[in-house]
């Protein structure tokens, strides 16, 4: 999960307050790539790890307050990250509570719970509704801002309502209407206004445990035979209408394509992996190759589905 914000060095006056309030909580020049899926990407100025929702909700008014910018980083999924890194705080997500109600066929799960594990949590106690998602990487607050899918299905579909903090506005709940899904996206990712996903409530349907692992089973097979290994960010492109990405770019003819240490999958070419050591700006190479190309050949304009994070200004992109 992450939302943007303006890209600004921190001062040093902000420095000391910084340090005056969370004390050894606050990691200096931290690199990232360990944090994303990728990979790849250079050093965030300041790292807050945070264990809950209410500490996460703590730590993002206290910044705001302090108007120091920051980023909210949960799986590190479907980012990707500048080599020059990021010059705010990034708040790393660990709030993974998740708490499932039997009789009511709900879960409340916190937004840095993983979202392919309460899928399994879930389908494991003999329900269903999420089963196509759990081979899903990246957090719970990641799926909601981006309406993340597979399998024909998507968190709009079981989506109830949300806990949203906004600077000025406090803690609020979100209903679905008001986060008006659409394909990948929702009111939050389209909106340029500041705010942080704390959890989320979605809900499930019964069914038996042999039906909920038996479907699992023939998804993961899929996912398995038509998505590479790797570090990878997940699709890197949404699907155009009517049409597939992968489709468009293996018709350009760039299946196999490297650039440095980066790849486009030949198995899927809506995939861009990292076959170890590569750069940042290897990827993004590879992702304006694929754009112009697709572009040139099929008067068709892909959109990212990833977003780039970090100081792409200074790494002349």
């Amino acid at each position: 999960m992450v939302f943007k914000t303006k890209m600004t060095r921190i001062t040093q006056p902000k420095w000391d307050k910084l340090v005056a309030t969370f004390g050894e909580d606050l990691q200096r020049d931290v690199p990232l790539a360990p944090y994303t899926a990728a990979r790849v990407g250079g050093s965030a100025d300041g790292l807050i790890e945070v264990d809950s929702a209410p500490k996460l909700e703590k730590t993002a008014l206290i910044l705001w307050n302090l108007d120091v910018p920051f980023i909210v980083l949960g799986g590190g999924s479907n980012v990707l990250v500048s080599d020059a890194g990021v010059r705010e705080i990034v708040i790393l997500n660990r709030a993974r509570s998740i708490e499932i109600n039997e009789m009511a066929h709900t879960v409340w799960a916190e937004s840095g719970a993983s979202f392919g594990t309460l899928a399994r949590k879930i389908s494991a106690r003999g329900f269903s509704g999420f089963e196509w998602a759990a081979g899903i990487p990246g957090t719970v607050g990641g799926a909601v801002y981006g309406n993340a899918g597979a399998h024909g299905s998507e968190v709009s579909d079981n989506f109830i309502m949300a806990k949203i903090l906004h600077p000025l506005e406090g803690n609020q709940q979100w209903t679905f209407s008001q986060m008006d899904f659409t394909y990948r996206s929702s009111a939050l990712k389209r909106e340029d206004e500041k705010f942080v996903i704390l959890s989320a409530c979605f809900k499930f349907e019964v069914s038996t445990v042999p039906a909920a692992r038996k479907l699992m089973k023939e998804y993961s097979s899929q996912r398995r035979m038509t998505q590479p290994p790797g570090a990878s960010m997940g699709s890197m492109f949404k699907n155009p209408p009517g049409d597939f990405a992968g489709r468009l770019i293996e018709g350009a003819g760039l299946k196999g394509t490297q650039i440095g240490e980066a790849v486009i999958s030949p198995i899927h070419a809506n995939f861009f992996i990292n076959k170890g050591g590569s750069r940042a700006v290897d990827i993004h190479s590879l992702i304006r190759l694929a754009k112009q190309s697709v572009e040139d050949q099929f008067g068709i304009k892909l959109d990212l589905e990833i977003e780039l994070i970090g100081d792409w200004e200074a790494d002349n992109v």
